[in-house]
């Protein structure tokens, strides 16, 4: 090779060491071998070697593109590296041949909040993919004051545990330091806010507690809440009327937070909800989700494609709506949402009393809504360690049993129970299941707690949406139904949901963000859980990462706690 040729494929910093040391050299052909060492040394990529390294596996990015073969490289939380990472090496290094490794899973609506203090490890989520636990549906878990925190010991069943925090963001800061294995996130409930300040009474707030709620408001999203959300399906949240969510919606925008909503009705007035929180979207400036979207009830699921047209009609306008949901045809919540407005407007506690009088229980009993036949109602929650042996059964079973009638039934066993009693209501379509997840605004929740399959969690059942929601989308609707493409379905699991929450550097795999990171197997992955034996654990996913540090190895949990406190976009240290 000619000199010049030699030259041209050294590094500039090995040339200049050679120029400066030439007048030495006596020898020309001792200057070539010296540039020829030079050139094989310094041509020569050095080792890199990363905490972590992830190699050989088919990347989704979470930007909804195809896949790639590559390399991840860690080091601590962060992402230092993707691509074909040669002559590198980690301190811990996953093969990850033949598997899909993606972003973290976001988990839009969790109910872990109190799963989490009992047992961090959130096994249920984890064992699916999920990073991330986004709590507080129209109730959080601050700011309480000395009367919620009576009401919330009180009322606690199997999962016990002390009540060491007031605000919010001190809630989430405990979880943290008594350790996760996921990382948590929350919204301010207005039912939290409404308890705070009125209680449970039927009243809009004067101008005064108004403002008391204002100001709860912005602390929380200082504290680092993502935005406002609402149940108004349920009380207190319900008792808000439109004009009171806006006022809070606006103080949410002013910190570029986000508007979230279980809305006021998903059965026959499923539309005039919809209109509902558009109208909360656009008044107060600022970006709204439905919680899992949905049209219950057989005589209504036919107003879902109004309802998405409702929706995109909106988005075509420039407003910023997107909607999540669950991977079931049935929805869980207490037996006691049968029972008239009226007889639930106070409160539990209220709902008890009027039971015990006689004519407002007969009242109770002629009112009772089914929506859905008592044959479609699944009992999976008991207060009463007596009353489990009904954990199981239908309400139509336990009517039969009992000799009465189906709402003497609920009445009768919400009294024994003390409690609003957990049910599975068997109430929508398997055709708009598939549906709406072709949307392509459309986020994943489990809208359950996050648990593990022993221990206390056993005492109750559950619906299977606890342990399979995530590896139902991948498995069933993915692989074997092909509703929507494997990239489309990481997309929703990660990069929309982060985007839509305005999280900084999560939800996609880029250099730079920090390692919350899946590796599963595509064709295996799979939800275990049934309605009948709900407490099992998915299976399919081989390693998970949370902040670098990896929490699922080889489908086993590692027992570490690296979740951390994931933070919106009106946390007062986010310029830190």
């Amino acid at each position: 090779m000619p000199l010049g040729g030699l030259l041209s494929n050294i590094p500039n910093f090995i040339i200049f060491k050679v120029y400066k040391s030439y007048p030495l050299m006596k020898n020309t052909s001792l200057v070539l071998v010296y540039l020829l060492v030079a050139l094989l040394v310094g041509c020569a990529s050095p080792e890199t070697t990363y905490d972590v390294l992830i190699k050989n596996g088919q990347i989704l990015d979470g930007s909804g593109e195809k896949a790639y073969l590559g390399d991840i490289g860690i080091n601590a939380d962060t992402i230092a590296a993707l691509g074909k990472l040669e002559n590198a090496k980690g301190i811990f290094e996953i093969d990850a041949t033949g598997l899909t490794v993606a972003p973290g899973f976001i988990n839009m609506l969790s109910w872990a909040n109190e799963s989490l203090i009992v047992d961090g490890r959130s096994q249920g989520d984890i064992r699916q993919g999920v990073t991330l636990e986004v709590l507080g549906e129209g109730n959080s878990m601050g700011p309480l004051n000395d009367a919620m925190k009576k009401e919330m010991k009180a009322s606690q069943s199997t999962l016990n545990y002390a009540i060491e925090w007031s605000t919010l963001g001190e809630y989430l800061e405990y979880l943290e330091r008594k350790g996760v294995s996921t990382n948590i996130a929350s919204f301010i409930g207005n039912a939290t806010l409404r308890k705070n300040t009125i209680g449970y009474e039927n009243r809009p707030p004067t101008a005064a507690e108004m403002e008391t709620m204002k100001q709860l408001t912005r602390e929380a999203m200082e504290e680092g809440a993502v935005g406002l959300s609402t149940s108004l399906i349920y009380v207190p949240s319900g008792h808000a009327k439109t004009d009171e969510i806006i006022e809070l919606a606006k103080e949410v925008s002013k910190y570029n937070g986000m508007y979230i909503s279980h809305i006021r009705d998903e059965e026959g007035k499923l539309l005039e909800a919809v209109n509902e929180l558009i109208s909360i979207s656009e008044q107060a400036n600022l970006a709204a989700e439905i919680y899992h979207f949905k049209a219950s009830g057989d005589a209504n699921w036919r107003l879902l494609d109004s309802a998405i047209t409702l929706v995109e009609t909106a988005r075509k306008k420039g407003l910023p709506i997107t909607t999540d949901m669950y991977m079931y045809n049935a929805s869980s919540t207490g037996l006691n949402m049968l029972l008239p407005e009226w007889a639930k407007e106070g409160g539990h506690a209220a709902t008890m009393k009027l039971i015990g009088q006689e004519t407002k229980r007969a009242q109770m009993l002629k009112e009772v809504d089914f929506h859905v036949p008592p044959e479609n109602i699944l009992m999976v929650g008991f207060r009463n360690k007596k009353m489990r042996t009904n954990i199981g059964k239908t309400l139509a079973e336990i009517s039969k049993e009992r000799n009465i009638s189906p709402a003497e039934a609920i009445v009768d066993l919400i009294q024994e129970d003390d409690s609003r009693i957990q049910v599975v209501y068997f109430s929508m379509s398997e055709d708009n299941i598939k549906k709406k997840l072709a949307l392509p605004y459309m986020a994943i929740c489990s809208d359950a707690g996050s648990y593990t399959n022993e221990g206390v969690f056993l005492e109750q059942s559950t619906h299977p949406r606890a342990y399979g929601s995530f590896a139902r989308l991948l498995g069933k609707y993915v692989r074997e139904e092909k509703v929507i493409s494997l990239e489309e379905a990481i997309y929703k699991l990660t990069m929309l949901p982060a985007t839509n929450l305005k999280l900084k550097k999560r939800g996609a795999l880029k250099e730079g963000y920090y390692a919350d990171i899946t590796v599963f197997d595509a064709n295996t992955i799979t939800d275990n859980a049934t309605f009948e034996k709900p407490h099992q654990y998915a299976t399919g996913m081989q390693y998970v990462l949370v902040n670098g540090t990896p929490v699922l190895e080889q489908g086993e949990h590692t027992g570490a706690f690296p979740g951390r406190v994931v933070r919106g976009p009106g946390w007062k240290d986010n310029a830190k």
